[in-house]
């Protein structure tokens, strides 16, 4: 190996390598290393799963921390998952096994008389989670010179997970807190496979320390193989129907009807290309969906005597459950499926994979791009993707009802991705109070006791605070004195409130994220998961791919008995919609608009998509903003994201207008106009006389307000100013509004013939 990065590595390292038969260092990884081992800066590196980002990272900061050891925990490593923290731990041990430098794994699940080994002399790596850093930031806050003041390096692994959460903003309110003890700035390191604008992630990543940022990026693509299969499932059939059978597909005399098909056919289809390959990943969009497919592909093993390897994993499942569905898919000699949400789709190793199989569209271009990447993980074999896209068979009122947008979404984002490699930008809250109040309330128990401008000083000089006021702080001292979360101590500092005290002493307090409120599921001693609410006893619910009979709930403990079973499952969970950029909307659009066919569509997924195209020109639906419906509704077609979408739905409430049937962001239906003249210049007028966002911010009730966990303790008028500039996209809404009247602009001689 001749590559000058090489060398520049400790000798022990140089040995690792070799050991692991690595024929050369990749050109990104010698440009890593020769970035971190040179002048200081931060870095960047932006480079495809599996890839070897992590090495790149981590084989010059162990090198520079052999050759000067630091007086305190020399590196920190943050994860966004304990697993992710789990898997890098067991690599770490097997690169540091004879360097003398300690590891230590520190989260919720790490026994506590290793944390406190490993603190009596910290030195070494410590790899953590965002939360346990906050513990650790809050509980030893007069420990941290001694435990981070010579720190050198921070690598926070999945920065596109962070970016735009308030979890990411968290982050960088820590290392910023940690920057204070530290005798130097510490360089941090930034991993990812997805950011859609790198320069966003450049200043995330700085935040305000005085360092560069320099970003890396591996121009290597592995070759990428896909195919996508549709199913239409029929609706029920009532006992004096014939039975459904499978029509011949002729694409000449095609009807939606003709492509119903049995749901069994679809699940059959799925488990036939499961048993064909050694190592399969499933990735669905819900653990509902997540827990039907493990059950489903179970059943067809066990009826048709086949060997059954199917796991299902995501974050309600027990970690002992989830762990052995990991270790079944890094065992090479063993079969394995593993159904998951996004709990595997972040780099956790899983050996070599075969496929990855997507149910129905991902919500995002990133998380598209990070699921195909789990296979195809070593030696440069292709990544392979299959997706199942579904749809319901029903009676659609309208075209909008009709179009199979699940579809449309799915090969969009492919096709965003393949053509362009675009992926989304962050979208970066200017006023992320919840998280003000946490690290609020996280500094005030840190330091016992601050007057009110050293703690300004402190809170608003973290860098995802720069466009909160000093106006805004103030508000909100006050109203947490009043709502007693602060108390005024004699000599004027401010403390924690006897109300406050419940709240930032339980250790749910760490996290910013909402919590569930969840029961836990026990068969006899064995922890199977957690659901979010109690079935009935004699119930059934399904969890970790098995039906369970409720045996016993105890509401106190929160423990649900149970034992398996056969029959009907119930709904375990509930979650939110997804988030769809405007990107997307548009080249949907744009493929309706087409007649190429993208060559991994199989038959039945052309067939569909014809069909639609055909649906969508006899209806107009791509000339046309409006179409008119029965009895003086209206149908919008806007073809902008959710969050321009959920504005223009609020902009149209606020000018009076009769909002109805919202299926975000793909349409609605509007209602109130006796023709189509009148409905535009109503839509005009709001055009020339648009209410301000903090107009349409404060019709909002409270309850819309309450976007993240700490909100509710935020005062009201803060809640609307964020609400009106984090939530809202006026400007983008207006923009779609008046895109959607000039579709329209022979709309008045238009509408005689759509006047009754």
């Amino acid at each position: 190996m001749s590559d000058s990065a090489f060398y520049q590595l400790a000798p022990f390292v140089q040995e690792f390598i070799y050991r692991h038969r690595w024929d050369e260092l990749r050109p990104f990884q010698s440009e890593a290393i020769a970035a971190i081992l040179g002048a200081p800066q931060h870095v960047l590196i932006c480079s495809a799963t599996a890839s070897g980002k992590t090495e790149a990272a981590l084989l010059p900061i162990i090198t520079r921390l052999h050759e000067d050891p630091p007086q305190s925990i020399g590196a920190l490593y943050i994860g966004p998952l304990k697993a992710l923290i789990n898997d890098q731990f067991l690599r770490l041990n097997d690169l540091l096994d004879d360097s003398g430098i300690p590891v230590q794994s520190w989260h919720g699940d790490v026994p506590q008389s290793k944390k406190t080994g490993f603190l009596r002399r910290a030195r070494g790596i410590l790899q953590i989670t965002p939360e346990s850093l906050e513990a650790m930031l809050m509980r030893r806050h007069h420990e941290l010179t001694r435990l981070f003041g010579d720190l050198r390096f921070v690598v926070i692994d999945e920065v596109h997970a962070f970016l735009a959460s308030d979890r990411g903003r968290q982050v960088i309110c820590q290392l910023e807190r940690l920057s204070r003890v530290s005798q130097q700035p510490f360089r941090r390191i930034g991993l990812s496979a997805t950011v859609g604008e790198p320069k966003l992630a450049m200043r995330w990543l700085q935040g305000n320390s005085p360092l560069p940022t320099r970003k890396i990026d591996s121009t290597a693509r592995p070759p990428i193989k896909l195919a996508l299969e549709y199913f239409r499932f029929p609706k029920p059939i009532s006992e004096d129907e014939p039975t459904l059978t499978q029509l011949p597909l002729d694409a000449d005399s095609a009807s939606l009807t003709q492509l119903n098909v049995d749901p069994a056919l679809y699940y059959a289809h799925m488990h036939s290309l499961t048993q064909r390959a050694a190592k399969t990943l499933i990735f669905a969009n819900s653990r509902d969906g997540v827990e039907q497919i493990g059950l489903a592909l179970r059943k067809i093993s066990q009826r048709e005597k086949l060997p059954s390897f199917y796991h299902v994993h995501h974050g309600n499942v027990s970690a002992p459950l989830r762990e052995s569905a990991e270790a079944a898919m890094r065992a090479p000699d063993a079969l394995a499926c593993v159904a998951a949400t996004v709990t595997l789709e972040l780099g956790i190793d899983l050996g070599q994979l075969d496929q990855v199989i997507q149910v129905n569209a991902t919500h995002t271009v990133s998380s598209f791009v990070q699921r195909l990447g789990r296979s195809g993980r070593r030696g440069g074999s292709a990544s392979k993707m299959f997706f199942y896209c579904s749809e319901d068979d029903r009676d659609a009122a309208h075209i909008g009802e009709e179009m199979p947008w699940n579809l449309l979404q799915t090969i969009a984002i492919i096709q965003l991705y393949a053509e362009e490699r675009w992926i989304e930008p962050p979208h970066i809250a200017r006023l992320p109070n919840s998280l003000l109040y946490h690290q609020t309330m996280s500094t005030v128990y840190a330091h016992t006791e601050l007057t009110p401008p050293q703690l300004a000083e402190r809170v608003l000089g973290l860098a995802p605070f720069a466009q909160v006021t000093q106006d805004h702080f103030r508000a909100l001292l006050r109203h947490l004195l009043v709502i007693d979360h602060l108390q005024q101590a004699p000599g004027g500092g401010l403390i924690i409130g006897f109300s406050a005290e419940k709240i930032v002493n339980h250790y749910s307090f760490f996290a910013v994220f909402s919590d569930e409120t969840l029961f836990r599921v026990r068969d006899k001693s064995r922890e199977i998961g957690t659901v979010q609410s109690p079935p009935a006893v004699d119930d059934t619910l399904v969890l970790a791919g098995y039906i369970w009979r409720v045996l016993h709930v105890d509401y106190q403990q929160r423990i649900i008995e149970v034992v398996r079973a056969q029959g009907r499952k119930g709904q375990a969970w509930h979650g939110g919609g997804p988030d769809i950029h405007s990107r997307v909307l548009q080249r949907m659009r744009q493929l309706l608009q087409t007649e190429s066919e993208p060559n991994y569509l199989y038959e039945r997924a052309k067939m569909r998509l014809g069909l639609a195209r055909g649906a969508a020109k006899r209806a107009g639906l791509l000339d046309k903003a409006l179409l008119p419906l029965a009895n003086g509704r209206w149908l919008l077609l806007p073809w902008c994201g959710t969050r321009q979408f959920d504005t223009l739905m609020t902009l149209l409430r606020h000018a009076g207008m009769e909002v109805r049937e919202p299926y975000t962001p793909y349409y609605a239906v509007l209602g109130g106009c006796n023709n189509l003249a009148e409905l535009v210049n109503a839509l005009a007028g709001i055009c020339a006389n648009p209410p301000s966002a903090a107009q349409l911010a404060s019709q909002q009730p409270p309850e819309a307000l309450h976007r993240e966990k700490y909100d509710r303790f935020v005062p009201p008028e803060l809640l609307r100013e964020s609400y009106a500039s984090d939530h809202l996209d006026l400007p983008g809404a207006l923009a779609c509004l008046r895109g959607m009247l000039g579709m329209e602009r022979e709309a008045p001689a238009a509408a005689k013939s759509f006047t009754g």
